[in-house]
């Protein structure tokens, strides 16, 4: 191997995750700091969190609610 040309390799680095886990990994940066690990991952862990952003589940649900009413009231109008 060049001198100088590798970067520096740091065998335990730390690794934090935003759930508070922490672990060590070998890398060429000696901290890292991630948002999911094996630790919160519905994937690993089989707990399933569902986000729900302003109510886009509701509003979808009430929409579709409205649609099929519309669709009922049309069909008993012929």
């Amino acid at each position: 191997m060049k001198a100088e040309t590798h970067p520096t390799y740091f065998p335990k680095a730390k690794v934090t995750c935003a759930c508070g886990n922490t672990f060590a990994v070998g890398s060429t940066s000696e901290k890292i700091e991630v948002e999911i690990c094996s630790s919160c991952h519905p994937f690993y862990t089989g707990n399933e969190k569902v986000l729900d952003a302003a109510g886009r589940v509701e509003k979808f649900r009430a929409r579709k609610a409205a649609a099929t009413t519309k669709q009922a009231s049309k069909k008993k109008a012929k």
